[in-house]
């Protein structure tokens, strides 16, 4: 492809990000993206009840290809960062196209997860950029031991601050889960009044399965069953 079909396409890729359209495009194909990493991430750490030996092999495997596990975790936090941008600029489209609120606040009908769409974004970015730094690089205030994943999620999380703090975040990340899985629905044209409860009742199943199965690690080990 030559330097000026390059260039026009890049143009054209930008003009349809800057359609209302083309942010929820970023929104929906970043989030797929999102959950599915959330569902595999999930899926490894449910491995700490198989005991050190178990999880330690794990994460020997990941780390056995830099470039692929760098890789994933550069994607992750584009991902997310994207993710976050759209969901300001959609925020700050609407906005500017109503700018005169309503006499009852339009947030007075909308549910909880709604409403916190835009703020629990951010925190689960925070929280993931903890979790890197206290699991990855030993930088998180916690003990750490290089290989040994085990025993650091273990004493990482027999600190009661860091596990309330991952509590918190994964119960956000619920909300936030629950809510855009079902606008992801949406967004993709499976909207009938049908399927609607269908749809928001998995939604609703899918974004409890993550938030317990998460939240089990942090609870199991204040309550000494993983030690």
């Amino acid at each position: 492809m030559s330097t000026s079909a390059v260039a026009v396409a890049g143009r054209g890729g930008l003009r349809f990000y800057q359609t209302t359209v083309g942010k929820k495009a970023v929104m929906a194909v970043s989030g797929v993206l999102l959950f599915g990493f959330v569902l595999v991430h999930m899926a490894g750490n449910l491995q700490i009840y198989e005991g050190p030996e178990k999880l330690n092999n794990y994460a020997k495997l990941l780390r056995s290809v830099p470039a692929l596990l760098w890789g994933a975790r550069i994607t992750l936090l584009v991902m997310v960062i994207l993710h976050i941008w759209s969901s300001v600029q959609l925020a700050l489209l609407k906005q500017s196209a109503r700018p005169v609120g309503y006499v009852k606040k339009e947030t007075l009908q909308a549910s909880y997860a709604t409403r916190t769409m835009y703020w629990s974004g951010p925190i689960v970015l925070c929280f993931i950029i903890y979790h890197l730094l206290q699991l990855t690089f030993g930088a998180g205030g916690t003990p750490f031991q290089e290989g040994d994943v085990y025993s650091n999620v273990v004493q990482g999380f027999q600190v009661i601050p860091v596990s309330a703090f991952y509590i918190l975040s994964m119960i956000l990340l619920g909300l936030h889960l629950n809510h855009g899985l079902w606008s992801l629905f949406q967004s993709l044209g499976f909207y009938h009044p049908r399927y609607t409860k269908r749809i928001k009742g998995l939604a609703a199943a899918l974004s409890a399965l993550i938030v317990a199965g998460n939240i089990s690690i942090p609870i199991s080990v204040l309550a000494g069953w993983v030690r």
